[in-house]
């Protein structure tokens, strides 16, 4: 064999090992699943093709040809990396100008948001900063400085590519927007309002009907709505969902799953009196308002600033009030949804709704005909997407902590991490059952991403690429 021909060969076998993309948060529109792949199942140290220490940061990694792009923080730094992907060596860092420190919830990160690539390019969000965009080499195409939000807990969407777009979801507690703008120059496309909607963190997704053009999919406070992808336009909506809703929707095409998940609702709650009616009873100093030392039952006093305050001005306003109605208002659901209606389809498109055991972060998973859901406590539920009838329930034994990674899947497997680091492989299925668990020993807050014959899991110190055995090195 000649040694061009073995040189040829070589850079083909290479090639193959990142042939398939992972090019946005949780993959191919988001959906957690690599068709093609076969990733390893066991994860010790002769699985671990390579490490690469990192800066801190919650967000996911994304595979575009031989690079990875992910984001963290360095000290003040607002950072995008690119890792060659072949061995895990740093080819850039880049620092995003950061002239603001926005205020954050304890388990929310500044580079929560998880990169988007069109294959070569990269583009990130900072809720610090704003969108960026670099290329494969670290050059910065554009900037588009954003904010500053108003969002106590901070920013989580992540940006998407979409066609020639990169679309973006703001919401926030006042003035939620979204916005796409054009991937080559950065500019603004079409900016569309969001005021039904306060804050929420999660990524959207995109429909393509059989017929007509693309629709944007996007969860939010208290419903789901659909836009066009070329102008931002309304197109349909379903109400039902929690407030705060972080975990992005999934569909078969035909079918759309969401759901949403906050403190409050589980359980019906005691509605709140009539503004006017509250205020003419309990307002002592007669302006109109309530202040802390006005709260007049035990949920307003223990959570006047955290909850009833929303606009977190020391006082609770009419506007305060009429928010608080709907969060406690609001259930934890789980909707299927029927795709291709307009308007408001909350009585005419939603198939059925599961209310119990739903995750507060984790997104589902539909893989292979079954819908998975991974709650805190490591609950485990695999539901018939045509009934929403529960197939089978279980705790995933040594990994009962709290969840914040989505559950992905390739080759009959799906994958999921906890907090603690506990990666579970299971066999996927209606009756699904537990492959192999392996202990990283590092927190894990980030999404893993799935390579044709590869695992990539970021822990809190690391990104680690898995390999089945030595053979991957």
């Amino acid at each position: 064999m000649s040694q061009i021909l073995k040189v040829l060969l070589a850079l083909f076998a290479a090639s193959s090992l990142w042939a398939a993309d992972w090019l946005q948060f949780r993959g191919p529109n988001g959906s957690g699943v690599a068709d093609s792949a076969e990733p390893p199942t066991e994860f010790g140290p002769q699985e671990v093709v390579w490490r690469a220490s990192l800066p801190s940061g919650h967000s996911s990694p994304v595979l575009a040809g031989d690079r990875i792009f992910l984001t963290g923080t360095d000290g003040d730094e607002l950072l995008t990396i690119c890792l060659r992907r072949r061995d895990g060596r740093v080819l850039w860092r880049r620092a995003a100008p950061r002239d603001r420190v926005s205020e954050l919830n304890r388990l929310n990160h500044p580079a929560s948001p998880s990169p988007a690539s069109d294959g070569a390019n990269v583009y990130v969000f900072f809720g610090d900063y704003g969108l960026l965009s670099y290329d494969r080499e670290g050059n910065e195409r554009w900037r588009l400085p954003l904010g500053p939000f108003d969002n106590w807990m901070g920013m989580a969407s992540s940006p998407i590519v979409a066609d020639d777009k990169v679309i973006l979801v703001c919401d926030q507690d006042r003035d939620s927007f979204m916005i796409a703008v054009d991937r080559n120059t950065g500019s603004v496309e079409w900016k569309t309002e969001r005021p039904e909607y306060t804050r929420g963190f999660a990524t959207p997704t995109l429909h393509r009907p059989p017929s007509g053009p693309p629709e944007l999919v996007v969860p939010g406070a208290y419903q789901v709505a659909g836009y066009s992808l070329s102008s931002g336009q309304l197109l349909w909506w379903a109400r039902g969902l929690a407030f705060e809703v972080k975990s992005l929707a999934v569909t078969d095409g035909a079918t759309l799953f969401v759901h949403g998940w906050s403190s409050t609702g589980d359980r019906p709650n005691d509605p709140l009196p009539p503004f006017n009616e509250a205020i003419a009873r309990h307002d002592s100093d007669g302006d109109g308002r309530f202040s802390k030392q006005e709260a007049f039952f035990p949920m307003m006093q223990a959570r006047f600033g955290s909850y009833f305050d929303f606009d977190r001005d020391g006082f609770v306003g009419a506007a305060d009030w009429s928010n608080t109605q709907a969060r406690l208002a609001a259930r934890n659901a789980l909707l299927a949804i029927r795709l291709g209606g307009r308007g408001d389809l909350t009585e005419t498109g939603v198939l059925w709704r599961f209310r119990r055991t739903l995750p507060n972060v984790p997104s589902p998973l539909l893989y292979k005909g079954v819908l998975y859901l991974i709650k805190d406590g490591g609950i485990l539920t695999a539901l018939s997407p045509e009934s929403g009838e529960v197939l089978k329930q279980a705790r995933l034994p040594g990994a009962l902590g709290r969840y914040w990674a989505s559950p992905v899947a390739a080759s009959g497997r799906v994958y999921v991490a906890s907090e603690a680091g506990v990666l579970s492989v299971l066999q996927a299925g209606a009756e699904w059952t537990v492959v192999s668990q392996n202990d990283l020993g590092e927190e894990v807050f980030a999404t893993p991403a799935i390579g044709p014959q590869r695992l990539y899991v970021r822990t809190r110190e690391s990104l680690y690429c898995f390999g089945e055995g030595n053979a991957a090195r």
